[in-house]
This record gives structure tokens, sequence and C-alpha cells, in this order.
């Protein structure tokens, strides 16, 4: 039981497509993390420094991968409301 990795893929074959396929999924997940993490506002590591950061978050951007037909245009009421409780 002392073979290695490389050893095990060419004796069996049929475990080449699904270690490709797990591969390719797990770099994936890792690369739309990474562009999440420098790339989305929405996404935050350190509280400390904004203890709400949702506060500078433009609504006018879109937070989703894809955003089709979103148009915002702010509540005058709940600006109003904004102002008044800073």
């Amino acid at each position: 039981m002392n073979q290695s990795f490389f050893q095990i893929l060419r004796a069996k074959k049929e475990l080449i497509p699904l270690v490709g396929v797990v591969s390719f999924a797990a770099v994936g997940a890792f690369a739309f993390s990474v562009y999440s993490l420098f790339s989305k506002s929405d996404v935050i590591i350190n509280k400390s420094g904004n203890p709400e950061p949702w506060e500078t978050v433009d609504p006018a951007k879109p937070q989703k991968l894809l955003t089709i037909n979103q148009k915002w245009k702010p509540i005058e009421e709940l600006e109003n409301v904004k102002k008044l409780t800073k």
C-alpha cells in the first residue's frame, strides 16, 4: 500500500476524469472566492475597522455576478431617516 498517487492513476485509468473534474471544481471555487474577496464590496473580512460596512456599499453598483435590467433610485423617506439617525 505504499504506492504514489500517479502510480494509482496509471493502474486505474478510469479515475483520471474524476480527478480532473474534482480538481477543476476546487480551483474554480478558490478562484471565485479570491475574486469575491477583492472585487466585491459586500464581502468583509475585518469588521472592527468599520462596524457598519453596509453603509459604504454603493447601491447603484450591482452586487450580483449577473444583473439584468436593475435600476435603482433612492427612496426619499429612507434617506431622510438615515440622515436623522446619524
